[in-house]
């Protein structure tokens, strides 16, 4: 048994719904509980925990106890002292930062009357750690974190509550650093279908920042980045579209039912030229605008 947690094993405790699960379990009083119970604390389908827990479990970081009709999921006694510091819950003036309390009250005024302000609470909170200490985002941490708690919010209203009639489709991009491929495939569809095409980015392992050479791509073909920024994958926004799009990203993202998804094998721009990166681009603009046609088969495209 290894005694640290690093590699594969890092990539998925950082992601936020397994490192919720590991906490409650590990908060747990008899130190296990059951798909069923840690669904209803986190307000999750169970057949979400389960794809959580089998790979927390194939990576040997839980344990799984039958015990007649029910299972009992418990982090393996090896890695508790591991795990318990790695998901340690973040300081107190973070808590208590004004900012943060700010950002709070205003997406709890956004969001009345669909989330308490615990749940923003804890989005918000959560979301700020995700920036500073997984994507490693420093500049403009505060404003960051606003957009992204208000957009893993969004995300969540449109998963879990009835969709308008005319609403339209989402798509989803992910990348490995949410910093290439996924920044152009999302600019070149919002250029193209406006807002007829609800369109998010997020990677597995995210950058600090798009790369300069992507942001120069898209100037060539007057394509704007509109203002994104790297930023972590979260449960709510794959169970929120209709159409995930992975690139070289592997199996990062959870599978729901209803979905459709969708693996580009398009080459990562990091370390090419000038040239390369065009090319990379060009080739995801036809994949997009393919994408489109078929997502709004009566758009007419430039």
């Amino acid at each position: 048994m290894r005694e640290s947690v690093e590699g594969e094993e890092l990539r998925l405790v950082a992601d936020p719904t397994r490192s919720a699960l590991l906490r409650l379990l590990l908060a747990a009083p008899e130190g296990r509980e059951t798909v069923g119970r840690l669904a209803e604390l986190l307000q999750l389908r169970q057949p979400t925990v389960s794809h959580h827990l089998r790979l927390l479990h194939d990576a040997a970081l839980v344990e799984r106890t039958p015990e007649g009709r029910r299972a009992f999921y418990a982090v393996v006694d090896a890695r508790r002292e591991q795990l318990a510091a790695l998901i340690a819950p973040a300081a107190p003036t973070r808590v208590s930062g004004q900012l943060l309390q700010r950002m709070i009250g205003d997406l709890a005024d956004r969001f009345a009357g669909s989330f308490s302000r615990e749940t923003i609470e804890r989005y918000v909170l959560e979301s700020y750690d995700l920036l500073a200490e997984r994507a490693r985002i420093t500049r403009y941490l505060p404003s960051l974190t606003a957009r992204f708690a208000a957009d893993r919010l969004s995300a969540l209203v449109r998963a879990t509550e009835p969709r308008p009639d005319g609403a339209p489709p989402e798509v989803l991009f992910v990348c490995v650093q949410n910093a290439g491929r996924s920044q152009l495939a999302s600019a070149i569809l919002r250029h193209l279908a406006g807002d007829r095409v609800r369109v998010r980015t997020a990677g597995s392992a995210p950058a600090e920042a798009v790369r300069g050479s992507v942001v120069m791509a898209l100037d060539e073909i007057g394509v704007p980045l509109g203002g994104e920024f790297p930023k972590p994958l979260t449960d709510e926004v794959v169970r929120a579209a209709d159409v995930v799009v992975t690139m070289g990203c592997g199996d990062a993202c959870p599978v729901y039912p209803g979905r459709r998804y969708l693996d580009w094998a398009v080459e990562d721009p990091v370390g090419r030229s000038a040239t390369e990166v065009a090319a990379i681009r060009d080739d995801i603009d036809g994949r997009v605008r393919a994408l489109l046609a078929e997502l709004l088969p009566a758009t007419a495209l430039p």
